[in-house]
């Protein structure tokens, strides 16, 4: 298996451009992603960052709702791992396996996740569990900061099913 050296490299069109074509999928197939007014933010080999804005997103006491922050770093980390898939032109279903969240500080303004690949964890193992079983597991990582604070972090692991045949 070729190593991956960049997205950029690999996708049909730039990492950007690819994850703002994600996000109109998402709006358009979960209703939710709409409500929220999900938004593409960068992207680059390290991290992927989804944004919403707060008015859609507030509770009673006019910061963050937590539902609303626990599906903004659920959608970025999936969409992490989507964009790797498509750039190795797999089709395969993502699920989330199990995760945890921790909510440190409100947020009283826009809502911005950044996923990354969770410490111990490897693209190359994942798609080499791909290649091999059909399936892989994947940990990533996502903050949500807030005037200079990690506000909230979630931990969640993922598994990816490939039709057979695919990612092998």
């Amino acid at each position: 298996m070729n190593a991956v050296t960049s997205l950029d490299d690999v996708l049909p069109l730039p990492a950007a451009a690819a994850l703002v074509r994600l996000v109109a999928r998402l709006r358009h197939e979960i209703p939710l992603t709409a409500a929220m007014q999900l938004e593409a933010g960068p992207v680059d080999d390290e991290a992927l960052v989804l944004r919403a804005p707060l008015a859609p997103n507030v509770n009673d006491k006019g910061c963050a709702f937590g539902g609303s922050l626990a599906s903004l770093m659920t959608l970025a980390a999936w969409a992490a791992i989507e964009l790797r898939l498509e750039a190795r032109g797999l089709d395969c279903d993502v699920y989330v396996q199990d995760s945890s969240i921790d909510y440190l500080v409100p947020v009283w303004g826009e809502l911005q996740a950044r996923a990354t690949l969770a410490e111990d964890q490897s693209w190359e193992a994942f798609f080499s569990a791909l290649a091999m079983r059909g399936k892989g597991r994947l940990g990533i990582s996502v903050e949500v900061a807030h005037a200079g604070r990690t506000a909230a972090r979630l931990r969640a692991r993922f598994v990816a099913k490939c039709p057979a045949g695919e990612g092998r």
